[in-house]
C-alpha cells in the first residue's frame, strides 16, 4: 500500500510503475469519462500529485452484487483502486477486521480525513418504524448513513438500490425503503445506478473524483453522462434490424437465432439509459443484449414496478413517461416495419420489370 504521506506518483515510482503507464492509465479514464484526449495528461499530472483518498463503504438493504460487479472492474481494476488510488478504509464484504474493530476504523476514516473522504453507499434505506428493518452494530441504516456523510466531499451511491430504491422499494414497500439522495443534505450525491451497475462505471467515476478533484457532469437523475448520456438502443447492434423492422417474436424463433431485434420480446433498451452496449461486461466480452436476452431497464428508477420483463414497452410500460417513451418506440418500430415492407415491395417489383419487359418484347 502506498506509505503515509507520500504522493501518489512516488508510491507508483517506488512500485516500478513508469509515468508512461500512469498516462496510459490515465487515457483511459479520460476516454471512459468522454473527455478530450488531452484531459490524460491533466489527469495523469493531479494523480501524482495526489495522496490517497479515504473511501468509507456503506452497504444497506442490498444483494452485495454491487461489491461482486466492482470485483470484477478491468480498468481500472479493483486491486488498483484499492492498492494505488485509495485507502478502502470501511467496506463489510472486504474488510478483514469486524465488530469494535471495524467501527474504529470508520470512525478514525472519518476523523482524520474530514471534509475529504468519499462516501459509498449501496443499498436503499429502510426509514419506516425508525429504519429498525436494518442495523449495523445496533444502529439503523439511516443514522449511519446522515452520521457518516455529514463530513464527506461527495456520496457515491452505487447500484439502483441506492440511486433510486430499487426492489426493496418496490411495491409494496414494507420497510418503506428509499435511495440514498432524498436523506442526504447539503452533500453531492453521484448516482450510479444498474442492478448491478457496470463496474468500470464505479471505478471510472471514482477515479475522476479522485484526479480532477470534482464532480463529472450528471444527467437529471445525478448519474453521470459519460456513462448514461445515451440509451442502451442508441448504441445497441442490433438497431439496424429495429429500423428495417425485422423483430424475434420469441426466443427460440427463426428471428432470435439470426440476431434480430428484441423490442417485440420485451427489450426495454429504448428507455434505459447505460453504457452496456459500449462498456460491456467481464472486460467488454459481451451484454444482456449480445447474449441473447433483452434489457430489462434495470439502470432506471421503479425498473421493477413497470410492468413484465417479456412484454413490449407499448404494452408493458405502466408510468405516464414510461407510456410516452414507450409509445414512440413503438412508432419507431411500426415506421421500420412500414419502410421493410416498402423496401420488399420495390425489391419484388424490380425483380418483375425484367419478365415483364421481356414479356413484352416477345408480344411486340
Amino acid at each position: 500500500m502506498t506509505e503515509t504521506g507520500t504522493t501518489l506518483g512516488e508510491a507508483l515510482a517506488r512500485r516500478g510503475v513508469s509515468r508512461r503507464a500512469l498516462l496510459q492509465y490515465a487515457s483511459v479514464v479520460a476516454a471512459q469519462m468522454m473527455l478530450p484526449a488531452s484531459a490524460a495528461t491533466t489527469i495523469a499530472a493531479e494523480l501524482a500529485k495526489v495522496r490517497r483518498q479515504s473511501v468509507i463503504w456503506l452497504s444497506f438493504q442490498e444483494c452485495t452484487g454491487c461489491t461482486e460487479s466492482i470485483t470484477r472492474s478491468f480498468s481500472p481494476t479493483l486491486e488498483d483502486l484499492i492498492f494505488n488510488f485509495i485507502s478502502l478504509d470501511y467496506h463489510h464484504t472486504l474488510q478483514a477486521v469486524s465488530g469494535d474493530a471495524a467501527e474504529k476504523a470508520r470512525e478514525t476514516a472519518m476523523e482524520e480525513n474530514k471534509g475529504k473522504y468519499i462516501v459509498v453507499c449501496d443499498g436503499s434505506v429502510p426509514t419506516l418504524d425508525g429504519g429498525v428493518y436494518s442495523t449495523i452494530a445496533g444502529r439503523t441504516n439511516l443514522d449511519l448513513l446522515q452520521e457518516t456523510a455529514k463530513d464527506a466531499f461527495a456520496i457515491v451511491s452505487v447500484g439502483t438500490c441506492a440511486a433510486f430504491g430499487g426492489l426493496p422499494h418496490a411495491k409494496p414497500n414494507p420497510t418503506g425503503a428509499e435511495a440514498v439522495a432524498p436523506l442526504v443534505k447539503g452533500k453531492p450525491v453521484i448516482n450510479i445506478s444498474g442492478c448491478p451497475p457496470i463496474p468500470e462505471a464505479m471505478t471510472g467515476t471514482i477515479a475522476y473524483v479522485l484526479s480532477l478533484g470534482k464532480i463529472p457532469d450528471l444527467d437529471h437523475l445525478g448519474r453521470p453522462m459519460a456513462f448514461f448520456g445515451e440509451t442502451i438502443h442508441d448504441r445497441c447492434y442490433r438497431r439496424p434490424f429495429y429500423e428495417k423492422g425485422y423483430f424475434a417474436k420469441s426466443f427460440d424463433d427463426e428471428g432470435a437465432r439470426k440476431g434480430w431485434c428484441l423490442y417485440e420480446v420485451g427489450c426495454k433498451g429504448p428507455v434505459a439509459y447505460n453504457a452496456c452496449a459500449t462498456v460491456k461486461w467481464n472486460g467488454s466480452t459481451s451484454f444482456p443484449i449480445q447474449s441473447g436476452h433483452g434489457c430489462i431497464g434495470c439502470s432506471e428508477p421503479d425498473f421493477w414496478d413497470r410492468g413484465g420483463f417479456y412484454r413490449p414497452l407499448s404494452a408493458g410500460t405502466s408510468s405516464k413517461t414510461g407510456m410516452y417513451v414507450g409509445g414512440a418506440a413503438a412508432a419507431g418500430a411500426l415506421a421500420g416495419l412500414v419502410a421493410a415492407t416498402v423496401a420488399r415491395k420495390r425489391k419484388s417489383v424490380a425483380m418483375a420489370q425484367p419478365a415483364a419487359q421481356e414479356a413484352e418484347s416477345k408480344e411486340g
